[in-house]
């Protein structure tokens, strides 16, 4: 009988993490776009996360209904992280003495989202969020888990998640009506729009294993 995806990437069968890759990766971007708001971190998250999941493979429960969950909770940790250091860096930038401001037009050399306004917006009203509701929201909302998958993502019961969903989107609403209000008022810089394939440049984690 042929084995599953899961039990050939418990056994290290690298073949099984490149099918999970071209599988995940898309939305796996999009997810990390959406809140950091930056393509080229979304990338860095992306193939930390895989990275990840090769070097956690081991443990990965041998029953399960599929690997999306799994995968999103190692996103989660990146993500955790990766603002830990973004905080740490902007912390020590200001203590530093001030400079000549340079201009910053690689949003115009890469393109922007179509929604830029509202994927600000969003972002700003999420990082008001406490860490365990921000987390919940993107989980179900912008990744699509159920609140099972959710649950076992983050490691918490099925009613936590449905508890810190309501309350997140509570407070959204209002949070982003505000925020949007804000965008009104302040100009924005640049146009296009960001390429969600950009993921191809990730690949170079299997060359790293071939």
């Amino acid at each position: 009988m042929e084995l599953s995806l899961r039990s050939r990437l418990r056994a290290g069968d690298e073949t099984a993490l490149g099918e999970l890759f071209d599988d995940q990766a898309q939305a796996l971007y999009r997810y990390a776009v959406r809140a950091l708001g930056d393509w080229t971190a979304a990338e860095d998250v992306v193939s930390l996360t895989f990275l990840e999941a090769w070097r956690l493979r081991g443990k990965l429960r041998a029953e399960g209904e599929g690997l999306r969950p799994w995968l999103f909770g190692i996103a989660a940790n990146v993500l955790r992280n990766t603002r830990r250091a973004a905080r740490r860096h902007q912390a020590a930038l200001a203590r530093m003495p001030g400079g000549e401001m340079v201009p910053d037009f690689a949003d115009e050399v890469v393109g922007r989202l179509d929604d830029s306004a509202q994927l600000a917006a969003a972002q700003r009203a999420l990082e008001k969020l406490r860490r365990a509701d921000r987390e919940v929201f993107m989980l179900c909302v912008w990744v699509g888990l159920d609140y099972a998958g959710a649950a076992e993502a983050l490691g918490v019961p099925v009613g936590t998640v449905r508890s810190r969903l309501s309350r997140a989107r509570t407070r959204l609403r209002a949070l982003a009506d505000a925020e949007l209000a804000r965008t009104h008022t302040e100009p924005l810089g640049g146009s296009g729009q960001v390429q969600i394939d950009r993921v191809d440049a990730v690949r170079s984690i299997q060359g790293k294993k071939r």
